[in-house]
């Protein structure tokens, strides 16, 4: 009797690709828009980091000026994170069919090229997303968003530095219209690739435009995709964190003191600060997420609150806040900050007493510093 032989798998084969585009050039000169795009984002997050985190040697060498400096900063951060996305995904679209060469690594240097690719695009991907959800306030992980954040940002740096270095001869072959590599391919592409380029463009350009009006105020009239508007929130400025979310109900101006601890320790009601010499001050309030809106602050200089404390000149400062919790309940400001005339405990906002949300009875704002910083419902300044 004959056994029958098991029937045989189909050999597999690699995906073949028939459609065009998919050439050096165009990945090249997508590449271009999208590293400059990376950089931007790369320099104005380190700047935002260190605003916000400075370690112990940088807080006094901090500016307070230019007052619209995190305010530009944070902005093209978030709008260059924003159009790095379309372009990251047409990046994709052009080289994706080089992710199934066979064999898989034909040499050291192609071995190289697929790790810096691999490393690129997971990076690449997480940055992106995960920022643009920051943007949000959505953050479906179980991690810390900053550290793992800025510790990713120079994860993929790194991989885009050995990417260009790796492939550096294929880019210069094909940077231009007139270098080798690009003559050598069909001259029929010429128009499509210049209209797939026009398209990306385009789209970037789409996605700024509804986008960066939350902190460029003139184009705010297009604020379609962004997650906050600059009129929108108390007093026609947005609240990132409530005065719920911060588990203040409500606060006591019968009991509410403002306590300045120094060498002259002092408290003072409300009343007693709200008799002091007022300032008003023009000032932006810039937060993370990428918004951004300026408004007239009315209150005392910190300055003279210290002063009043016996501090000496070019004392850095620590705020508390009501707040119970939360990572911004107690900071510290440095000398450059608490010395500024421009830097005040506002009690007004654009005329108004402070609404709850946006920090009553007492605040902080400052120039060109992280709104997170910018501490609300303050209680406790102490010399440092």
């Amino acid at each position: 009797m004959r056994v029958p032989r098991p029937p045989r798998l189909p050999a597999l084969a690699p995906p073949t690709f028939s459609g065009r585009l998919h050439d050096a050039r165009t990945a090249t000169s997508l590449g271009r828009w999208l590293g400059a795009a990376i950089a931007v984002c790369f320099v104005t997050g380190l700047i935002s980091h260190y605003l916000q985190h400075p370690p112990g040697w940088l807080a006094d060498v901090l500016p307070s000026r230019p007052t619209w400096g995190y305010r530009l900063t944070q902005g093209l951060h978030v709008a260059s994170g924003i159009a790095a996305i379309p372009l990251l995904l047409a990046k994709l679209w052009t080289v994706y069919p080089r992710l199934f060469v066979w064999p898989p690594l034909r040499s050291v240097r192609h071995a190289l090229e697929r790790l810096s690719v691999a490393v690129l695009v997971a990076a690449a991907v997480f940055q992106l997303f995960s920022g643009l959800l920051n943007t949000v306030q959505w953050y479906p992980w179980p991690f810390s968003f900053v550290p793992v954040h800025f510790a990713v940002a120079w994860l993929l740096v790194g991989a885009v530095v050995l990417h260009i270095v790796v492939k550096y001869p294929e880019i210069r072959a094909h940077w231009s219209r007139r270098s080798p590599g690009t003559l050598e391919l069909p001259a029929v592409d010429g128009p499509d690739r210049r209209s797939l380029l026009t398209g990306v463009a385009a789209a970037v350009g789409a996605v700024t435009l509804t986008t960066v009006g939350q902190s460029f105020t003139p184009l705010k009239r297009f604020d379609l995709l962004a997650p906050r508007h600059p009129d929108h929130g108390p007093q026609q400025l947005p609240v990132n964190r409530t005065a719920a979310a911060a588990g203040l109900a409500g606060v006591s101006t019968v009991h509410w003191r403002l306590t300045v601890l120094g060498k002259d320790s002092y408290q003072l009601t409300l009343d007693e600060l709200t008799a002091l010499p007022q300032h008003t001050v023009t000032l932006p309030i810039a937060c993370v997420e990428g918004w951004s809106k300026s408004a007239d602050w009315t209150g005392v200089r910190v300055r003279d609150l210290l002063e009043r404390a016996g501090a000496r000149p070019g004392s850095a400062v620590r705020v508390v806040s009501l707040e119970k919790r939360g990572a911004y309940r107690v900071m510290e400001m440095g000398s450059d900050y608490a010395g500024d005339p421009l830097t005040l405990l506002a009690l007004r906002l654009n005329g108004q007493v402070l609404s709850l949300d946006h920090g009553f009875p007492a605040r902080i704002i400052a120039p060109n510093r992280p709104g997170v910083l910018q501490t609300k419902w303050v209680t406790r300044m102490e010399v440092m």
